[in-house]
């Protein structure tokens, strides 16, 4: 399915806490919606005051409806918001989701593909942090990322971390 694509600007703040919902796969760790990733310290810090000048992302549209179906977005989480998966201070973390409707019709895969080719023009690098079992890590490793390292995530349960090099 082909969709719009669109820079993430600051007002996309309410989808992107849905969307992170999904990319930690909460509703796994028996949340039911994405409230208890705002007061969450280990989620928040991707998107509490989106719109930092060292922050990118997109947002796919349906091309009809124009309604949001996903994003992907890159953030520099330094200092005391490093993460299991930090590499330094100039390698941002990845995070993509999709409404479970519009899975495995290409839309993250054009939302990938684009994402890195613009943060390559401005980062060394990009991370991320998967859980093992997560059928996406096929899609991560079909555009370039590798493994280095399996680790406990935030609740337990296995990861891997990613990493892509330009």
């Amino acid at each position: 399915m082909h969709v719009n694509i669109r820079p993430l600007v600051k007002s996309d703040e309410p989808f992107l806490w849905q969307m992170l919902y999904y990319a930690a796969r909460m509703r796994e760790d028996g949340a039911t919606s994405p409230e208890p990733a705002k007061t969450n310290p280990d989620l928040n810090k991707y998107i509490e005051d989106w719109g930092r000048p060292t922050d990118m992302g997109l947002l796919a549209l349906h091309p009809e409806h124009h309604q949001p179906l996903g994003a992907a977005w890159l953030r520099l989480l330094i200092g005391e918001q490093k993460t299991i998966s930090y590499i330094d201070d100039q390698t941002p973390e990845l995070v993509i989701a999709l409404l479970p409707d519009y899975t495995g019709l290409g839309i993250g895969s054009q939302l990938l593909t684009r994402l890195i080719a613009e943060a390559s023009q401005v980062y060394p690098a990009i991370v991320l942090s998967t859980r093992t079992n997560n059928p996406a890590r096929h899609l991560y490793e079909r555009v370039g990322f590798r493994t280095i390292e399996a680790v406990t995530n935030r609740v337990g349960s296995d990861s891997f971390n990613m990493l892509l090099r330009f």
